[in-house]
């Protein structure tokens, strides 16, 4: 089994960008010209490598190659996006990988392309690339090329000597277990081990609701990948497990005019089988809650008027600061009954929420994460 963390320093340590990995600093799948792009080097890579793995280091300065760091990702529907927007797509795995110099909310994000070894297209028109484009890396870029010749196998002995070197061992993995129980020792850290292989790890704030226990400030992490499978400062989760499986079940939080409720989201099950081989398999759960639309107009029309207030940098009273705070969740429950236009408020809203206040800020992203869930499903 590959420990990612020591993958992500063999990559950087490979010279620069070339034709099997590529580095960002950050990837913004929320706006086409970010999923675009993003496309556009999954084909070059899946053309350039028809026989190993390629890989995308994300959280990386450019010009150093200094460890920085991004925002927990946890969209497990990626594929669907690849699927959807490239012809003979390859299978891509989107990794949150911990490092211990970084803060607890960020981590290095590692993409990894397994190509169909076939010829991999754009299948339609996205931002200003045309459907039917093919793409290959050309050092470190990535461009689109006509070709008459079968694809040529050039890295396959030089990506498997890198991840030969980044397999995990027994130090590795106590190293690991000791790190997280130190590090998280605030929040009630647990370990278990599945199948006599698999070590996980996991912590959290600890709450009880009549006959049910809940978990806030969520960290879970797979040891022997160094690979963090679930991050969170805000939600309630739920956490449960057999002999051969790991549970988790997150809650988000929404309502309106301080009457709040916790609704399912996502279901999340680790299957861990026999010959160190695990699945992970996410199902959503959400059942959008529905609410008066008088009530719903009220809040959309006010919510309007805030976002034109922080346009002209005006000041807003007490009431209008609490809000504020609930704006983005507000405009998503918009959204869920209907109101078609709250999307592109949302978006006007974000450089707006970011400059105004950084918690206010975190609350537009998770509301966004949920959003992302739910239009993938």
């Amino acid at each position: 089994m590959i420990n990612k963390r020591l993958l992500i320093k063999n990559l950087l340590a490979h010279n620069d960008e070339n034709s099997f990995y590529d580095k960002k600093r950050k990837l913004n799948l929320s706006y086409k010209e970010g999923k675009a792009k993003f496309l556009k080097h999954i084909c070059a890579l899946s053309n350039s490598n028809p026989k190993n793995n390629s890989y995308i280091v994300i959280g990386v300065d450019d010009t150093d190659n200094q460890i920085i760091g991004v925002d927990f990702f946890d969209d497990s529907k990626i594929q669907n996006l690849i699927n959807a927007y490239l012809t003979n797509p390859p299978i891509v795995q989107y990794e949150n990988i911990p490092f211990p110099h970084l803060p607890d909310n960020k981590v290095v994000g590692l993409v990894t392309i397994r190509s169909n070894e076939g010829l991999t297209s754009l299948r339609k028109n996205i931002w200003k690339y045309y459907g039917g484009a093919v793409f290959f890396r050309d050092g470190s870029m990535s461009m689109p090329k006509v070709f008459d010749i079968k694809i040529k196998d050039l890295n396959s002995e030089i990506v498997t000597a890198i991840e030969n070197h980044a397999l995990n061992n027994i130090e590795l993995t106590l190293d690991g277990v000791f790190d997280f129980m130190n590090k998280r020792s605030d929040f009630n850290p647990k370990y278990r081990v599945f199948k006599e292989y698999f070590v996980l790890c996991w912590a959290g704030q600890k709450k009880e609701v009549k006959d049910e226990v809940f978990y806030s400030r969520v960290d879970i992490e797979l040891i022997n990948e160094q690979k963090r499978l679930f991050y969170s400062t805000l939600d309630e989760v739920s956490i449960s497990f057999s002999d051969n499986k790991f549970i988790i079940v997150e809650y988000v939080k929404l309502g309106l005019q301080n009457s709040f409720k916790y609704y399912k989201l996502e279901e999340t099950v680790i299957n861990f089988g026999d010959n160190a081989q695990y699945s992970i398999d996410t199902k959503l759960l959400f059942e959008p809650p529905q609410f008066d639309k008088k009530t719903l107009h009220h809040i959309y029309n006010s919510n309007n008027a805030l976002i034109e207030k922080l346009k002209k940098g005006l000041s807003l009273n007490p009431n209008e600061m609490d809000d504020l705070k609930n704006l983005s969740a507000t405009y998503l429950i918009c959204y869920l009954n209907h109101f078609e236009g709250a999307l592109q408020k949302l978006d006007e809203a974000r450089l707006l929420l970011k400059d105004y206040n950084k918690y206010i800020y975190e609350a537009y992203k998770l509301t966004m994460r949920i959003l992302r869930k739910i239009k993938y499903n």
